[in-house]
């Protein structure tokens, strides 16, 4: 639920637009607003989880998101709606990271492997699910409702969920997450849990950091977003100035804190880890393409195209099922191929997000072969993914591990967030210039190439270290996947 509804507004994105008089910056901070608040929260959401109890947060965080979900769907103005959305990514900030943690203390090895890779699988789910459902719910218009839905559906499913949640997590957390000062149990490098009343200590909250990474996200984003429409003001300059200055003080602040012994908010340890640095570039550059994608995807289907949401949302399954299907099934080749897959991954989606560009340049729907590259670039996408993840998350020491999924998702979620800043400015920079489907057409052509090019800088990122890798170099072995 948390994954589909950072999608499944892309599909309702143009009725939205249409229904509330929004302009398209302002659209983009509905679709980013979630992100924002999702992606600064998550390490300290799975802080307070270890605090207070991983199935106490997860309940916590799901009333949050559910409430949330509620006002989104009865909000009245794009105001209204992007402070909503802020607050519904606030709640999956606080119950997904549950999800991880526990996978973390309660998984090693082969079995941690597989874990990830299910985890990885529903994440493809529910993005498949966020284009399905959301371009069915849009499209059927129940009791001339328009996009809303696509927030209530959240409604009855979250209260389910809080009941039934109720009675299956309470038991863990008094079992093995309660106790003095609200610990987490979990389970050795070995592969060994932990002697009962052996608990690890629950990780100091590091509020300022969390205060400075909020603010370099924000005075990065709005700028980006409003820029083009607002023509670029002297504010959004100074403000993309300021992010660099505050994320400059946000690192110092960040090693001072680790070298005093305390709990950074981003571990310098962990992102210091081999291979670790590559992993952040790469996983950045994957979700930035990917959230990008969807976005503009859904803007040009229905805006320049003119179909409808169900049938746009369509022409995104074969992306997000061969995203899972990869996700689950890439260990199965040979360990000495792994090095490869996530610059080939790369080279394959670039290949595709040309090739999709291409077709639509030209004002048509693209016919049957843009299933077949939406296909491929969700293969591709999956290929650069997961290989990165799991390799990451299994060097990193045991007592890092959730620092490394905390970096890594969060990671993640600021992609996406640029992916739609960035990506969706060049789109609608291009679109609103002119007018018809022919511009949304350019529009789609131009930054499907820009998305190829940012692709093919994740090929090369390591792409030389991996084939030494390939070659049995016990040296790269050590550095990268």
């Amino acid at each position: 639920m948390g994954v589909l509804d950072a999608f499944i507004v892309n599909v309702a994105a143009p009725d939205l637009r249409a229904d509330l008089h929004t302009s398209g910056a302002l659209l983009q901070l509905v679709v980013a607003g979630y992100s924002i608040a999702y992606s600064v929260l998550l390490i300290t959401g799975a802080r307070l989880g270890a605090r207070v109890g991983h199935g106490r947060m997860f309940l916590g965080g799901l009333a949050v998101f559910t409430v949330a979900s509620l006002a989104c769907g009865l909000a009245q103005g794009p105001g209204q709606l992007i402070a909503f959305r802020l607050a519904q990514g606030a709640g999956a900030g606080l119950m997904l990271p549950q999800v991880l943690s526990l996978i973390q203390h309660t998984f090693t090895g082969t079995s941690r492997t597989r874990a990830l890779g299910a985890y990885a699988a529903v994440l493809g789910v529910g993005a498949a699910a966020g284009q399905l459902v959301g371009g069915a719910l849009v499209s059927a218009d129940l009791f001339g409702s328009g996009w809303r839905p696509v927030f209530l559906i959240n409604v009855p499913i979250g209260v389910l969920l809080l009941v039934a949640g109720v009675r299956v997590l309470g038991g863990r957390d008094a079992a093995g997450a309660a106790g003095a000062g609200g610990t987490d149990r979990a389970v050795g490098a070995s592969g060994a849990g932990r002697a009962a009343g052996d608990r690890a200590p629950s990780r100091a909250l590091d509020l300022p950091g969390l205060f400075l990474l909020a603010a370099a996200v924000l005075l990065f984003t709005v700028p980006v977003v409003l820029g083009q429409e607002l023509d670029w003001p002297l504010w959004g300059w100074v403000s993309l100035a300021l992010c660099a200055v505050v994320f400059t003080v946000f690192a110092l602040y960040e090693t001072r804190l680790s070298r005093r012994g305390g709990s950074p908010l981003l571990s310098p340890r962990v992102l210091r880890a081999p291979g670790v640095p590559l992993a952040v570039f790469r996983i950045l550059t994957m979700m930035a393409v990917n959230g990008g994608f969807t976005f503009v995807l859904m803007l040009h289907l229905q805006g320049g195209l003119g179909q409808s949401a169900l049938r746009a949302g369509l022409t995104m399954v074969p992306t997000c099922a061969a995203f899972s299907v990869a996700g689950l099934g890439w260990r199965r080749l040979p360990e000495r191929w792994h090095a490869l897959l996530s610059p080939g991954g790369f080279l394959l989606g670039a290949a595709s997000l040309a090739g999709i560009g291409a077709l639509y340049a030209g004002g048509g729907d693209g016919g049957p072969l843009v299933y077949v590259l939406m296909a491929t670039e969700g293969l591709g996408m999956s290929l650069a993914y997961n290989p990165v993840l799991a390799g990451a998350v299994a060097r990193v020491r045991q007592e890092d591990a959730a620092d490394a999924s905390g970096l890594l998702v969060t990671t993640a979620q600021i992609g996406l967030l640029v992916g739609v800043a960035v990506f969706g400015a060049v789109f609608l920079g291009r679109a609103e210039s002119g007018t018809g489907p022919l511009a949304s057409a350019h529009a789609m052509g131009l930054t499907c190439g820009a998305m190829a090019a940012a692709a093919v800088a994740g090929c090369l990122a390591g792409a030389v270290r991996a084939l030494a890798r390939l070659r049995g170099d016990p040296r790269a072995a050590r550095a990268d996947r």
